[in-house]
């Protein structure tokens, strides 16, 4: 007896049936889609999200406009980047500029801050520079002016501007413990506490400098010290 051979179809039967059955398979799925659509009783929005959208790979692309749109934005920025356009301008340095040295003392009181009220010890020091010198030069008002900055700073006698100037039998003009009123309007004033400030700071060299006695000219006194100089109506001396 020959063997039992099933007999197969030919190749072309083969596709032509599986078409068919793909077919029928369409035709099932869009039946049972079409079920589910109008027998949910749902709004046309919510059946629309329960179809099923199918999308072949051969069309997964990125839009043409998204793509030129990104180049484009990359275009514009690397154009408008100053970095990239052009080097960084160099900083040029900015010196401050340096005031220069006065050539003169009547420069240098002029060029003196015009501040508010003085403090105690910078007002005994320009009240002594005011009443007793007030009338005299400049070099004249800074030698006196430095006697009392000398004596404050040299251990033999008060350590402050007013303990020097207020220490009994010193200077003429004290009254007690405080001097005459001071006409604060004049130039003479602004001058003595010009004169104050530089004989403070010590910013200017006086012809007396290091003095820590002098006396009017119209007295004698028989004093045993080094005799520096005479300015205007004072001798001075260390």
């Amino acid at each position: 007896m020959l063997p039992f051979v099933q007999a197969r179809s030919p190749p072309f039967e083969q596709d032509l049936m599986s078409n068919k059955l793909n077919v029928a398979s369409g035709i099932a799925v869009a039946a049972t889609l079409a079920t589910a659509l109008f027998g949910t009783g749902e709004t046309g929005a919510s059946a629309v999200e329960m179809v099923p959208i199918l999308v072949s790979e051969s069309i997964q692309q990125k839009p043409a406009s998204a793509i030129e749109t990104r180049s484009t934005l990359a275009t514009i920025a690397e154009a408008e980047s100053p970095a990239r356009t052009q080097a960084a301008e160099p900083v040029e340095a900015v010196v401050p500029a340096i005031a220069a040295p006065a050539a003169t003392l009547a420069q240098h009181v002029r060029a003196q801050p015009k501040v508010g009220a003085l403090d105690r010890e910078m007002r005994c020091l320009a009240g002594a520079i005011y009443f007793e010198a007030r009338g005299e030069s400049l070099d004249g008002q800074l030698a006196v002016g430095r006697v009392v900055v000398e004596r404050a700073n040299s251990g033999r006698f008060p350590n402050s501007y007013c303990g020097v100037v207020y220490q009994p039998s010193q200077f003429s003009f004290v009254r007690g413990r405080s001097m005459p009123a001071i006409r604060e309007s004049s130039p003479a004033w602004s001058r003595a506490v010009a004169m104050a400030r530089i004989a403070d700071q010590g910013s200017w060299d006086s012809p007396t400098e290091g003095a820590l006695f002098f006396h009017a000219t119209h007295v004698s006194p028989k004093w045993r010290l080094k005799r520096l100089a005479r300015i205007d109506n004072h001798v001075f001396y260390r």
